[in-house]
């Protein structure tokens, strides 16, 4: 069934009217300020650098499949990187987007569920996750959009990634779209850890865990329900003014054990991996893949810049196998 209504883009800071509470987040602070305080722990034993694999092996698999993630771990992932939406019927899914019509066929699959986005001068129609049931979702192919190779790809639920993941390499989550969730009344904090305590994820030796969040009242509100698992908070480009200052970083250290900046940002103020490190925070840049301009013509030598010049602790990439290791 078609629906009218505007889709609220995604937004990485909030205004008073969106925050979660006065109360949680006052509490979120006080939990992660005591944290804080203490060194962090390395992300890969030994304190050697980090290897995310950015949405799996995506430059070689489709993203966010089981294969790309499967793909991801032999070529020596440390984390392996799982967006995360949320169905109609309230299960996480690894999903990059909050609407399925760029990776599935979506719209031949169920060509009267979409909504019309009014946020540009045209509406455009869109087939949003929440939209669909679990089962509805499973019936879509996410693999022929990357290559025909990959036809009958499904969307995998969170549980079936963690199966997967879980024992062999780390879990570098994101939790999508917040602003999109809270205002329907979901809590995807609270379904991931739900799904983490029922798979024995906390403090698990042999799964390290990061969340990650582009939105500051999220990595808040998951100090609350999950104190002890590390949370880093995402900054795009145009939002490098909230950590462009040694005080800036420090500051965020509040209220997450890491940042994860562009990677644009690193190479325009390498300073913020001292400060993030004088504040006891990780730095994970994004995203490093062979077919970004802005790297150096041989993807290896980017990330070793960035690694051992910089100094960052670790780098999402689509390439894993690229990954220089020392």
């Amino acid at each position: 069934m078609m629906r009218r209504y505007t889709i609220l883009p995604t937004v990485t800071a909030m205004t008073s009217t969106h925050v979660v509470s006065s109360a949680i987040c006052g509490a979120a602070l006080g939990v992660v300020a005591f944290g804080s305080l203490a060194a962090a722990q390395p992300l890969v034993a030994g304190g050697k650098k980090a290897l995310v694999a950015h949405r799996g092996a995506s430059s070689y698999a489709p993203e966010h499949t089981i294969a790309a993630y499967a793909l991801a771990m032999q070529q020596g992932a440390d984390f392996v990187e799982q967006d995360l939406a949320v169905t109609k019927d309230g299960v996480l899914v690894c999903i990059h987007d909050l609407t399925l019509e760029r990776t599935t066929n979506v719209e031949e699959v169920f060509p009267t569920r979409f909504t019309e986005d009014k946020s540009g001068a045209t509406p455009v129609k869109r087939w949003l996750v929440y939209d669909l049931t679990l089962a509805e979702i499973k019936t879509l192919d996410a693999g022929s959009w990357f290559d025909r190779k990959f036809a009958g790809a499904r969307i995998p639920t969170f549980q079936e990634a963690i199966d997967l993941v879980k024992g062999k390499a780390g879990m570098y989550p994101e939790l999508k779209d917040p602003e999109f969730y809270r205002e329907r009344g979901v809590k995807p904090e609270e379904l991931l850890a739900a799904i983490m305590k029922k798979n024995g994820l906390i403090n698990d030796p042999k799964t390290p865990f990061v969340i990650q969040s582009f939105d500051a009242d999220t990595i808040k509100a998951l100090a609350m329900v999950l104190p002890g698992v590390e949370r880093v908070y995402l900054v795009s480009p145009q939002d490098i003014g909230q950590i462009d200052t040694e005080a800036k970083v420090k500051a965020v250290a509040g209220w997450a054990t890491g940042i994860g900046p562009n990677r644009l940002i690193v190479d325009k103020q390498p300073d913020i991996v001292k400060w993030a490190h004088a504040a006891k925070m990780h730095v994970t840049p994004w995203t490093f893949r062979e077919k970004d301009p802005a790297k150096f013509q041989v993807l290896r030598d980017d990330m070793t810049k960035f690694l051992y010049t910089y100094g960052v602790d670790a780098v999402f990439t689509d390439n894993p196998d690229q990954f220089p290791r020392k």
